[in-house]
């Protein structure tokens, strides 16, 4: 009995040992579950219009573009598909893949790599989000299992719909897209919720190697990926053979720029002001939502109207070459709120040719005679020394004006005419250079430059550097800050 006992013991201190040798071994520093969601990816900040609509993502280039979004907005076939290629007992399992697992404990035992160990969707985020970067890239025996133990941990802590989610949202799909919301935008140019069953399909065959399949670089090898994809959805009933070969001969229409981006000029503005107020890591840590004033519908009705009337300016004629006009720029605001609308900066901001990227809507540009109605409002001020109003007379006559050179200015106006005694009421609306010099004189640069700064206008500097041409355009605006300063006239002041 004495012997029993001892051998009892025995064995039973070697199960102890045993048991703390397995808990050693597997369970010591394995993470918690807990922090599931906090090592997800940072969602990228988004810039939309008024209405909500996506105008650009703005994403840490040396991470990726990412968006979450819940399940009920991912299409079926989306998720069909990826249960159906990653893992298609996904909702009968508790996590492991038990075949997997002893195939690859098997092929540990034979002295070979763990090449393939049957991983599900499960088991494929607890590696990506809760091991470490080192211990994910390791192909052993003792990742898979521990990988294993926190997967099974995970579904006893979430819903199947929650972790389906969660992969969907943080599974990699190549060209710096993380989940699928931003796979949708980068490689289609639309939202997730409106992506067909070939869409799906294509998408859902991207993890295994998104490299290989890239639909951008590769077509021929994503578009077998993705058969292969609908092969399975037809073989475990989410679709038909026939949905499957419809789906197959689809011609898929990809986004023509890896980064889809509205209203280019003005989403760079705005990404501009973020930075400055808030600086690189919250636009690229803090998933910021941005919601602009801009009108998506205006911003490409103008930019369609600006392209069209270069293009016909700079059409030849009969009897009247075409014009030197190859670029232009829109601004349009609310006058009453100052929200701008639309921002065009130029008729095609990918051209080259004209330097496209160029912001024409806020570089330095001479405004001509647009500036004259701020130099008349300085004249008709009433708190103005000897206020002019708009029947003013005004002689519209050959006239010459000192300059700090020396040399006299004797301005012209554009139909090289003289008109004689105008008002300032016509001379304004004839938009005649004559008497606008006149009314500058009159007000005096520092006047009509105070005038034109409360306005918005911040570009002109110090009045002695110009002369009276500045009522004619001779200095540097921004089309944003003439629209903004238009505004007041059109609010009444």
């Amino acid at each position: 009995m004495r012997r029993w006992r001892k051998i009892l013991l025995i064995v039973g201190g070697l199960i102890a040992i045993g048991a703390i040798a397995i808990y050693a071994w597997l369970f010591v520093d394995l993470p918690s579950t807990e922090q599931l969601y906090r090592r997800t990816s940072a969602p990228s900040t988004r810039i939309l219009d008024r209405y909500g609509r996506l105008l650009y993502t703005i994403s840490d280039p040396h991470q990726g573009r990412h968006t979450p979004i819940k399940l009920e907005d991912i299409p079926p076939y989306c998720r069909q598909a990826t249960i159906a290629t990653e893992d298609a007992n996904y909702y009968s399992h508790p996590g492991v893949d038990v075949a997997g697992i002893v195939r690859a404990v098997w092929i540990n035992l034979q002295g070979g790599e763990v090449l393939s160990g049957g991983s599900t969707i499960t088991q494929q985020l607890a590696k990506n989000l809760l091991l470490s970067p080192e211990e994910a890239a390791q192909r052993t025996l003792t990742r898979k299992l521990r990988e294993s133990i926190l997967a099974w941990r995970i579904t006893q802590a979430f819903s199947k719909d929650d972790i389906l989610a969660l992969y969907l949202n943080e599974v990699y799909y190549g060209n710096l897209a993380i989940g699928l919301e931003a796979a949708a935008q980068t490689y289609f140019g639309k939202s997730a919720g409106r992506l067909d069953l070939a869409e799906c399909a294509l998408l859902a065959g991207l993890p295994q190697s998104p490299a290989r399949y890239d639909p951008l670089t590769n077509i021929a090898a994503a578009k077998e990926r993705q058969a292969t994809v609908l092969d399975l959805m037809a073989k475990q009933g989410y679709i038909t053979s026939d949905q499957a070969q419809l789906a197959r001969s689809e011609n898929l229409q990809f986004a023509p720029a890896a980064f889809p981006i509205e209203a280019p000029h003005f989403v760079a503005y705005v990404r501009q002001w973020l930075e400055d107020r808030f600086g690189l890591e919250a636009i690229y840590t803090q998933g910021l939502v941005v919601t602009t004033t801009l009108d998506l519908d205006w911003q490409r009705t103008a930019q369609t109207i600006a392209a069209r009337h270069v293009a016909e300016l700079s059409k030849d004629k009969p009897n009247e070459p075409g014009k030197n006009v190859n670029n232009a720029a829109v601004v349009s605001i609310d006058p009453l709120t100052g929200e701008i609308l639309v921002m065009v900066g130029s008729p095609d901001y990918f051209s080259q040719q004209i330097d496209g990227a160029v912001n024409a809507a806020i570089a330095f540009r001479q405004p001509g005679s647009s500036i004259k109605p701020i130099t008349y409002a300085a004249a008709f001020d009433p708190a103005s020394p000897a206020p002019l109003t708009p029947a003013s007379m005004i002689l519209d006559v050959r006239s010459s004006f000192p300059t700090k050179e020396g040399d006299p200015y004797v301005p012209k106006n554009y139909d090289q005419q003289f008109h004689g005694p105008v008002s300032a009421r016509v001379a304004l609306a004839s938009s005649y250079n004559i008497p606008a010099v006149k009314v500058l004189q009159h007000v005096g640069l520092p006047r009509m430059i105070e005038l034109a700064r409360r306005m918005g206008i911040t570009t002109f500097g110090q009045p002695d550097r110009y002369g009276l041409a500045l009522t004619l355009g001779g200095g540097e605006v921004r089309l944003l800050d003439l629209v903004g300063a238009f505004g007041a006239f059109a609010a009444g002041g």
